[in-house]
């Protein structure tokens, strides 16, 4: 069943999105890229533009409706809220007060044992921060203040809005370059033949494949930039000590996974992921623990 509910929310959320930026593109009356006489430029880059940034700001948009769909978050009602529940609202709303926050995120807990938290959403007063049945089961209460803090970090960084927008440039750019240079090895501006088309597309996808994994080593470098940012915000809220041991206690607990919450569309939400050894490292959304602690303990 919860197979099932992802793909549909997969296919439903791509289809929003196709029939979003064709209804925009037809607005700014944008009009084929190809034409008779090559490729025209201005077409091409408000087409990239559009498709690389469009895809990746509805994404945003919807980032907090599919947080709570596939990872089942459960929204704490703040005015009927008792014990536990009361208790981790009441903490983020403290922790939001410090931070200077105008809104109050929504906070929700969702059934895992891997001990994790994220935040997601489009802007502070649609932000959404929630915490893992594990995290709360294994952490003391100093811990959870700073794993909360960070998350609140996040949110007051912007991070989401920023993450979004770098992967919009990057979608654009991988779009535009590898259509320009595929038009250039095929020789489609000059040869509009069947045999020539083709190539065109199979440059095409080519290019694509090879932009976006060189692109998503440029996301991949921001989002491990804005954990450490995030850390050393989290630390500025809660305290540096506590900010700490919650990196020391996720370190200690890193084994713990669940693969039922392993979703890799949030992980770089989440405020650790799993360690990636080697040349992987470079494509990790977060830095290495130990590396995160060491900083936080070198920082003034």
């Amino acid at each position: 069943m919860a197979m099932v509910k992802r793909i549909f929310l997969f296919l439903a959320v791509n289809f929003l999105v196709i029939i979003t930026l064709s209804i925009i593109l037809n607005l700014l009356n944008v009009k084929p890229y190809l034409t008779a006489h090559g490729i025209n430029y201005t077409s091409l880059m408000i087409f990239c533009l559009v498709w690389g940034m469009g895809g990746a700001f509805i994404s945003l948009a919807l980032s907090k409706s599919m947080a709570k769909w596939m990872m089942g978050v459960k929204i704490i009602d703040p005015n009927a809220a008792t014990g536990d529940e009361k208790a981790l609202v009441n903490l983020v709303h403290d922790l939001c007060s410090q931070a200077h926050f105008n809104y109050m995120p929504e906070v929700g807990i969702y059934n895992s044992a891997e001990p994790n938290a994220f935040a997601t959403g489009p802007s502070q007063k649609r932000s959404l921060i929630a915490v893992s049945s594990g995290l709360l089961q294994r952490m003391s209460s100093k811990e959870l203040e700073g794993v909360l803090s960070h998350e609140i970090a996040h949110i007051q960084n912007g991070d989401m809005v920023t993450m979004a927008l770098i992967q919009g440039v990057v979608n654009a750019f991988v779009m535009f370059l590898a259509r320009a240079l595929a038009l250039v090895l095929s020789s489609q501006g000059k040869n509009r033949e069947r045999s020539s088309s083709g190539s065109y597309y199979l440059f095409v996808i080519l290019f694509e494949v090879v932009f976006m994994v060189l692109g998503s080593l440029v996301v991949a470098w921001f989002s491990r930039y804005r954990e450490f940012r995030a850390d050393l915000g989290g630390s500025h809220i809660a305290g540096k000590q506590k900010m700490i041991s919650a990196l020391e206690a996720l370190q200690r607990m890193q084994n713990i996974q669940d693969s039922q919450t392993a979703k890799p569309a949030f992980d770089s939400l989440k405020i650790s992921s799993v360690k990636k050894q080697g040349w992987k490292h470079l494509f990790a959304s977060h830095p290495p623990l130990e590396l995160r602690i060491q900083r936080l303990q070198e920082s003034i």
